[in-house]
């Protein structure tokens, strides 16, 4: 489980929409996915459950890293391990693999870099969004809609 800015969410519900037009009865799947995930997950969600929005700050963060760990994601089609939205997908998933720098440090996939030494995963290191583009997308989006905070996969496809 991992939470997602408000232009991910968007770009999921088009690309459900999108899929809804391709193939009616994989995006039902991916809805009826979301909204049983929704009621799995909403007594402990670290949120609100009624929007779907986090929680802010320490506390909350905290309570997000033990939240939901082996839930899988409801855009995951568990019988072929293809994800239905994959040309949709949140940016964490997009970078999910090459070693990302954040304020942490430098990021990467354990299962990716076996017995690699630090010199060799930083040469790999990749920069996904150079000029913040994202960053100026969820300002501009936020500004237009109103719409803020983060959420989770399954509450942005159960809507």
């Amino acid at each position: 489980m991992f939470s997602i800015n408000q232009l991910d969410a968007r770009r999921l519900r088009q690309g459900l929409a999108d899929l809804d037009v391709l193939a009616p009865e994989r995006a039902a799947h991916v809805r009826e996915r979301a909204r049983e995930a929704v009621a799995r997950l909403a007594p402990e969600f670290p949120g609100a459950p009624a929007t779907g929005l986090l929680d802010e700050g320490e506390v909350a963060e905290q309570r997000f890293a033990e939240f939901a760990n082996d839930e899988p994601c409801p855009a995951l089609d568990l019988e072929t391990g293809n994800c239905e939205l994959y040309e949709s997908r949140p940016m964490t998933c997009r970078t999910f693999g090459p070693p990302v720098r954040s304020e942490e440090g430098l990021g990467v996939c354990e299962l990716c870099y076996h017995e690699a030494s630090d010199e060799e995963i930083a040469s790999c290191e990749m920069v996904p969004d150079p000029d913040d583009l994202e960053s100026d997308l969820l300002r501009e989006l936020e500004r237009r809609t109103g719409d803020r905070g983060e959420t989770i996969v399954a509450f942005a496809l159960a809507r």
